[in-house]
């Protein structure tokens, strides 16, 4: 087949054409990740089973309801299922990976946060309360639960970053890039009340949501799920320099934390965070 001239120019366009399309999504996607802050440090602390109106504004909760006054206010921040496990897999691989109860132990290889931020030169840590020993692979102790502990289920994150509440650095320019903190059973409200566990925040993590304010870091704090009373609906709050104060609408669920937490850091994004958009318009 011979092609004339005006067939030539048709082909030229089209391949063009194509050119320009792909080079305007890896500009769409490099724009949404310049859109966030790149925190030296993420302070993520997941709490469990109560929803949003049983938290925010309680008069049992005034340290976590003058966060939401301080920071950014998610108002439409769900979980992703019941009951608490798969939320937390969810939280940090994307995926809840099949699992439908809070059964122990289960091994997994697929990415995951931790993975990916190593792989890309980064660090990671979680710091579990209650834990007996760091890289600790029991399912309980005392009131440590594994079920609350995704980072311990994946084979592709290293024992050494799986340690003990009391390892954290009152030295935060010591923390990792991205670090969880998992409290105990009744600090994390799951076995204890509301007051109880709003005030294990401020004694043990004011200090640090204080110095992100002015240190380029950043503190995330969300449940795993609400209480089935509230369709799900639970309190995710951000604080931190780059995270203007006031009250956000965009319905945000575990997925969508994800994202915003690869997207800070230029990772891939990882099963169903990548139909997940990250969270928008609270940063300055």
């Amino acid at each position: 087949m011979r092609f004339n001239r005006k067939m030539i120019a048709t082909l030229a366009a089209l391949v063009t054409g194509v050119s320009v399309t792909v080079a305007g999504v890896g500009r769409a996607q490099a724009a949404t990740s310049a859109a966030l802050p790149r925190p030296d440090h993420v302070v993520i602390l997941v709490l469990e089973n109560h929803a949003y109106g049983q938290v925010i504004q309680n008069p049992n909760a005034p340290y976590i309801s003058s966060l939401a006054l301080q920071g950014a206010n998610l108002t439409q921040s769900f979980g992703v299922t019941h009951p608490s496990e798969p939320n937390y897999l969810a939280l940090f691989s994307g995926s809840t990976q099949g699992l439908t109860d809070d059964s122990c132990p289960h091994t997994y290889s697929k990415a995951n946060l931790g993975q990916e931020l190593l792989a890309g030169g980064l660090t990671f840590a979680g710091y579990s309360e209650g834990m007996p020993s760091d890289g600790y692979t029991g399912c309980n102790s005392g009131r440590y639960a594994r079920k609350h502990n995704p980072w311990v289920n994946f084979t592709n994150v290293p024992a050494s970053a799986n340690l003990r509440y009391t390892r954290f650095p009152t030295d935060y320019t010591k923390l990792p890039a991205v670090s969880f903190v998992v409290p105990d059973l009744c600090n994390d409200m799951h076995d204890c009340s509301v007051a109880t566990g709003d005030a294990w925040v401020k004694k043990n993590l004011d200090g640090y949501v204080q110095w992100a304010k002015t240190h380029n870091s950043l503190f995330l704090l969300t449940f795993d799920e609400d209480d089935r009373s509230a369709s799900n609906r639970i309190p995710t709050v951000l604080v931190g320099q780059h995270v203007k104060s006031g009250t956000s609408t965009q319905r945000v669920n575990h997925y969508g934390v994800l994202r915003t937490l690869l997207d800070m850091y230029g990772l891939a994004c990882i099963a169903n965070a990548c139909s997940a958009s990250p969270i928008t318009g609270i940063w300055n």
